[in-house]
């Protein structure tokens, strides 16, 4: 969220940033959730294959690029190196659905840090089309641990 924050550049009229809920499409981030909604969620299998989770997915992309306009590019800031949201996603948003080159390699906790970092410095990283990009590839380096302050 802290890259999010630092670097969203949304259309008035869209939202700067959702999250993908399994079951609910894409949420604001700020949503609460109670126990019975969050064990909802969690029962839902996040596969491309699952109409459970890509209907509603699909649903909330196809308004948010009503939302944005045939001009709004849009930023994948989870993991890209699986089908189950780069496809959906791509099947709305097309070469417009975009994610940061740097992600290639990382896993969960590492594009975390990369982008806690980035919020940290003011260095926005530079994107890339999901569209014909290379998901996959060698892990980068580590990166340095934060200094505690």
């Amino acid at each position: 969220m802290a890259y999010a924050e630092a670097f969203a550049n949304p259309p008035m009229s869209a939202p700067p940033a959702l999250v993908i809920v399994p079951g609910l499409g894409l949420v604001p981030p700020q949503t609460m959730f109670d126990a019975e909604r969050l064990r909802g969620t969690g029962s839902v299998p996040v596969e491309e294959s699952n109409p459970a989770f890509t209907v509603p997915l699909l649903r909330d992309a196809a308004l948010l690029d009503r939302q944005g306009g045939p001009d709004c590019r849009y930023l994948l800031l989870g993991s890209i190196a699986t089908a189950k949201y780069t496809h959906p996603l791509l099947e709305v948003f097309g070469e417009r659905l975009l994610f940061p080159g740097d992600f290639v390699g990382r896993g969960d906790m590492s594009r975390g840090g990369l982008m806690l970092r980035c919020a940290q410095s003011g260095e926005e990283l530079s994107y890339v089309c999901v569209r014909g990009a290379a998901l996959r590839g060698r892990r980068p380096e580590k990166l340095t641990p934060l200094r505690k302050k």
